[in-house]
């Protein structure tokens, strides 16, 4: 059997998903007419206590979408040298916004309100005006890590303060939650925008909610459409990620416990040299110098395990409700083989 562990993204929608989608009552989401997508902006935004939402393609849309109507052209975008919304939207910060992005060291892809603090730039003409402040939770790169609910709080209080807006980048927002117990409309209360990813663990085959205030989601509706992300009858999508909010956050807990196991196994094999702690879903290591990432992908791949590099040294797995518990089986037994 083919065990895919590159990502939460290459999960396909169960037999009852499938049912959902075919069932679903739809119209065109441009003139304000799909049911099903209306149902959906309406319930992601209630469960974050949020005033409305827009569903778009992607979670980068979402970012990218959140950056423009935040921000005007020359502001700067303060968030972690991590962070998706640097590394993997295709420059977009500077392209579709032109803004820049204030790279800071955080730990384990999470700010501090006193560093952030220190690097609001000052009121000088020669400075660039600092605008907004984006968060992911979890962190990808850096291993699925979480923020506690105070992490949070006392950033977004400050950003309150210093008139900043907050955005969190919430990909995998729910894996967080999980982890903390939080309630999904305290994290809101947080935030200027929210973006909401149903294609990672939850499992819908496509799309992300971009979550704020109804005067925000109305500007926001605009960029997406000039970002060619005006959808038609996207009911159907909609209506998967419906059933992926009525029935895939609670069992998110399993693949935390199945990443975990595998954690513990890498931990004691001699090829990892360091690995950072696993937390979610996400499990990242590195490689002694005997062997590198391009190797230790074609072995994996000789026991039909996918996974992708991070690195000439690094390696990320990532667990998701298409990987079960024969798979783990086959994996810890394909990790212990390696030499």
């Amino acid at each position: 059997m083919l065990i895919d562990l590159r990502s939460d993204t290459v999960t396909r929608p169960s037999p009852a998903m499938l049912d959902a989608m075919m069932k679903a009552e739809v119209g065109d989401d441009v003139f304000g007419e799909d049911p099903a997508v209306i149902s959906l902006e309406n319930k992601i935004a209630s469960m974050f206590g949020k005033e409305a939402a827009v569903y778009c393609a992607s979670g980068t849309m979402t970012n990218q979408v959140a950056i423009n109507v935040h921000t005007r052209p020359g502001d700067e975008v303060i968030c972690d040298s991590t962070s998706h919304i640097y590394h993997y939207e295709s420059g977009g910060t500077a392209a579709n916004s032109g803004v820049q992005a204030k790279l800071l060291q955080g730990d384990r892809g999470r700010l501090n309100a006193k560093q952030i603090e220190e690097n609001i730039n000052l009121d000088f003409d020669w400075l660039t005006r600092t605008a907004l402040v984006s968060l992911e939770n979890t962190a990808n790169r850096a291993g699925g890590s979480v923020y506690t609910f105070q992490q949070m709080k006392e950033i977004s209080d400050l950003c309150r303060v210093k008139n900043l807006k907050t955005h969190l980048d919430g990909a995998r927002i729910f894996n967080a939650l999980t982890i903390t117990g939080d309630k999904p409309k305290n994290t809101g209360a947080l935030f200027d925008s929210v973006s909401v990813c149903f294609s990672k663990g939850l499992g819908s085959p496509v799309g992300s909610a971009l979550l704020g205030s109804k005067e925000f989601i109305a500007r926001a509706r605009r960029i997406r459409k000039r970002f060619g992300g005006g959808m038609r009858q996207a009911g159907y999508l909609a209506a998967a990620c419906i059933y992926a909010l009525d029935h895939n956050i609670a069992r998110l807990k399993e693949d935390h416990k199945r990443a975990a196991a595998i954690g513990k196994t890498l931990e004691g094999m001699p090829y990892v040299k360091s690995m950072l702690p696993v937390e979610t879903n996400i499990i990242i290591f590195t490689l002694n110098e005997k062997l590198d990432s391009n190797a230790f992908i074609k072995k994996l791949a000789e026991q039909n395990i996918k996974a992708v590099a991070f690195g000439t040294q690094t390696i990320r797995l990532v667990t998701h409700l298409d990987f079960t518990d024969d798979m783990l089986t086959e994996v810890i037994s394909a990790l212990k083989k390696i030499k």
